[in-house]
C-alpha cells in the first residue's frame, strides 16, 4: 500500500510514538487530576509535558495556555464560539475548511455574527492583508484563517495577517490543521491569540487530540462544563486556563503520542518541508508529462497536490488508485469556500498530500497507475 493522504491524517505513525502510547496504557494509566495516586500523578507529569513541548515548538506563552481538545474542529469551535458574542463582525479566508465556516454560518444563523470572506487565491502576501482591510467594519472584532490550506499548497502569511491585526486591535485566530509541525509557527512573534491544532498530522501523534494554544491576555467562554479536578464545589469551571477549558477525562494515552510525536521531529520540520516540496514537484513534472491533467494552484509548491483528470470525474480516479493500493482523497475535502476559489468542479478534485515518510518512488508508482490508455 501507499499513502497519500497525509493531509487527512499521517500514515505510518513513528515508532516512538507507537510505544509511548503502549506504556502509557500499559504503565501509567490513570487519570490526570482525578487523584494522588501513583498513576493518576505520573499520567499528570506526562500531560504537564507535553503541554510544555507544545508551548516550545510553537511560541505560545506559557504550558497553562496549552489547552487540550478532541481535535482541530474542537479548538476552533472553542475559539470562535468562546470568543465572538452578539453584534461582531468576522473576516475569514476563501480558503477556510468547514471546521471555520460552519460554526460561523451557525452564529449567523442565529443572528449572533456576520462574517465576509476575503480573496487569498493568486494574489500577493501585501494583497491579501490590503484585501483585509478593504473588508474591516466598525465591528469586526477578529480574522479567522487557515495557515496552509488542506487543499493545495498555498500557505497564508500569517506573521502579517497577525501584525496587521495587532494593528487594528483585532483577535487573530489560526487554523494549523496543515501547518503545526511542517511550517515553522511562533504565536507571540506573529500574533497569534488562538492557534488550533491537531495532534494527528504534522506532528505525528495518533488520533483523538488536539489543541488550542492561548495568548496570553486571552479569556473565552466555555464550550462545554463538566469535571476538571479542581473546585468541585463551584457551580461554574475554575477561572484559570488549562483546566476552565478542559471538562473531562483527557485523552492521555493520545496525548503522550503526542509528546512523542513533537520530540520525533527534533527540528527535522524544515527538512520535513523541503522533502514534501521534492516531491510535489516530482508529481507536477510526471503529471504534466502525462498531458491530460490539471493541477491547480500548481505555482504553490508544497505537502500537497491537488488534479484532475481532463475526462474522468475525480471519483473514478480515486477508486482506480485505490485498486491499485495507492490512497488518495476525492471530493471537496470538507473545503467547499476553497474548492469555489480554485474553480474545481462541483465533485471536487484528487488531492494527493505528502508525509516524511514518502518517497520519490511512491511518486513514479502513482504517476505509472494515473497512465490510462
Amino acid at each position: 500500500m501507499i499513502y497519500l493522504d497525509n493531509a487527512a491524517t499521517t500514515f505510518p505513525k513513528p515508532p516512538e510514538v507507537l510505544e509511548a502510547v503502549h506504556r502509557c496504557i500499559e504503565k501509567y494509566g490513570g487519570n490526570p487530576g482525578r487523584g494522588s495516586h501513583p498513576l493518576a500523578l505520573a499520567a499528570a507529569e506526562q500531560i504537564y509535558n507535553c503541554r510544555e513541548a507544545l508551548c516550545d515548538l510553537l511560541g505560545a506563552p506559557s504550558p497553562d495556555r496549552v489547552l487540550f481538545t478532541q481535535n482541530t474542529t474542537y479548538a476552533l469551535n472553542l475559539a470562535i464560539k468562546g470568543l465572538l458574542h452578539q453584534g461582531d463582525h468576522v473576516l475569514i479566508s476563501e480558503l477556510e475548511h468547514n471546521a471555520v465556516r460552519r460554526p460561523l454560518c451557525r452564529l449567523a444563523a442565529d443572528g449572533t455574527v456576520t462574517f465576509d470572506v476575503f480573496p487569498v487565491v493568486g494574489m500577493a502576501d501585501d494583497a491579501i492583508v490590503a484585501a483585509i482591510l478593504t473588508r474591516l467594519r466598525p465591528n469586526t472584532r477578529a480574522v479567522i484563517c487557515t495557515h496552509a490550506s488542506n487543499v493545495c499548497s498555498i500557505a497564508l502569511p500569517i506573521a502579517a495577517i497577525g501584525a496587521f491585526c495587532l494593528q487594528h486591535k483585532l483577535f487573530f485566530i489560526v487554523d494549523a490543521a496543515q501547518s503545526a509541525g511542517t511550517y515553522p509557527i511562533h504565536m507571540k512573534h506573529m500574533h497569534v491569540d488562538a492557534l488550533a491544532i491537531p495532534g494527528h498530522k504534522g506532528l505525528y501523534g495518533i488520533q483523538g487530540c488536539g489543541a488550542l494554544l492561548l495568548g496570553e491576555h486571552i479569556t473565552l467562554d466555555t464550550l462545554i462544563e463538566g469535571g476538571s479536578g479542581l473546585h468541585s464545589l463551584d457551580e461554574e469551571m475554575p477561572p484559570d486556563p488549562p483546566e476552565r477549558y478542559e471538562a473531562g477525562t483527557l485523552p492521555t494515552p493520545a496525548v503522550v503520542g503526542l509528546l512523542a510525536g513533537v520530540h520525533s521531529l527534533q527540528d527535522k520540520t524544515d527538512g520535513i518541508l523541503q522533502h514534501e516540496k521534492s516531491l510535489f514537484l516530482a508529481l507536477h513534472e510526471r503529471l504534466e508529462s502525462l498531458g491530460n491533467y490539471r493541477i491547480y494552484a500548481a505555482a504553490h509548491v508544497g505537502p500537497t497536490l491537488l488534479f484532475n483528470h481532463g475526462s474522468l470525474p475525480a471519483v473514478a480516479i480515486g477508486k482506480h488508485l485505490a485498486d491499485q493500493g495507492i490512497c488518495v482523497r476525492t471530493g471537496l475535502h470538507c473545503a467547499p469556500l476553497a474548492h469555489r476559489a480554485l474553480h474545481t468542479p462541483e465533485s471536487g478534485a484528487v488531492r494527493v498530500s505528502f508525509g516524511r515518510y514518502n518517497t520519490l518512488a511512491d511518486v513514479d508508482a502513482l504517476w505509472r497507475a494515473l497512465k490510462f490508455d
